[in-house]
C-alpha cells in the first residue's frame, strides 16, 4: 500500500501557471512578513512555495522548516505535509515514527488524507507495530470522509476478512462508493462480487454495467 503524498494547496490568487510574474514576487513578499510575524496560513503557504519552486529555488529543506512553523500553531494541513516530507525524507531525514506522530495531529483535525496514510502505515507496519486491525479503523474514518482508496481498501479489508470479519455484504457498498469515485479497481471488484453473487445475488447486469463504467473511467 502506498500512502497519499504532499498536498501542494494554496489560495487560488498565488498560483502561477506559466513563469513567475510581478505579482507572485510581491504575493511572496507579503507572505514572508505574514510568516514571519506568525501568521499560521501564510506559514504554510511559504512552504507550498519552496516545495514547489514558485518564485524561490525549490528547497525541501525551507519547506519544512515553514510547515513545522505552521503545523506547531496547529494548521492540519502543514502537520499533513510535514508528516509526508517525513515519510518521505524530503527536506528532513526519512523518519516513519515522525511521520506517524504529525500524520495523527492532522488525522486528530479530520484530515481524511492522513487517517488514510495512518491506516497504510499500519497495514505495512511503518513507524508503528503491524496491525491490519487498526490499520482497518483508520481506513474506515478516511472512508467515512469520503477518501476514495481508503473505501476501496475497507471493501478489499471486509472481502478477504484481514483486520476485520469477513463480510461480503459489507464489502460491496465499500466497492461501490469508491465506484462511484471513479476507482477502476473498485469497479472491477464490484463487477466480480455481483458476477459471482458474492454479498450481493448474482446479476450479470450490474456485472456488466461495472465493467463498462471502468472501461469508461
Amino acid at each position: 500500500m502506498t500512502i497519499c503524498a504532499l498536498r501542494h494547496t494554496v489560495a487560488p490568487s498565488l498560483v502561477v501557471l506559466f513563469g513567475l510574474s510581478a505579482t507572485s514576487v510581491a504575493c511572496n513578499a507579503a507572505q514572508r512578513l505574514s510568516a514571519n510575524i506568525g501568521n499560521a496560513e501564510a506559514q504554510f503557504n511559504l512552504g507550498v512555495t519552496y516545495a514547489i519552486g514558485r518564485g524561490v529555488p525549490q528547497d525541501y529543506a525551507q519547506a519544512a522548516s515553514w510547515y513545522r512553523k505552521a503545523a506547531n500553531q496547529g494548521h492540519a494541513t502543514a502537520q499533513y505535509n510535514l508528516g509526508a516530507m517525513y515519510a518521505n525524507g524530503q527536506g528532513v531525514p526519512q523518519d516513519d515514527s515522525e511521520a506517524d506522530w504529525w500524520y495523527r495531529k492532522a488525522a486528530n483535525q479530520g484530515d481524511a488524507d492522513a487517517q488514510f496514510n495512518i491506516g497504510v502505515m499500519y497495514a505495512n507496519g511503518q513507524g508503528v507495530p503491524q496491525d491490519d486491525a487498526q490499520a482497518v479503523l483508520w481506513f474506515r474514518k478516511a472512508a467515512d470522509r469520503g477518501h476514495a482508496t481508503a473505501q476501496y481498501n475497507l471493501g478489499v479489508a471486509y472481502a478477504s476478512g484481514r483486520g476485520t470479519a469477513q463480510d461480503d455484504a459489507q464489502a460491496v457498498p465499500w466497492y461501490r462508493k469508491a465506484a462511484e469515485q471513479g476507482k477502476a479497481n473498485a469497479m472491477y471488484n464490484l463487477g466480480t462480487m455481483y458476477r459471482l453473487g458474492r454479498g450481493v445475488a448474482k446479476d450479470a447486469i450490474e456485472a456488466h454495467n461495472a465493467d463498462e463504467l471502468r472501461r469508461d473511467a
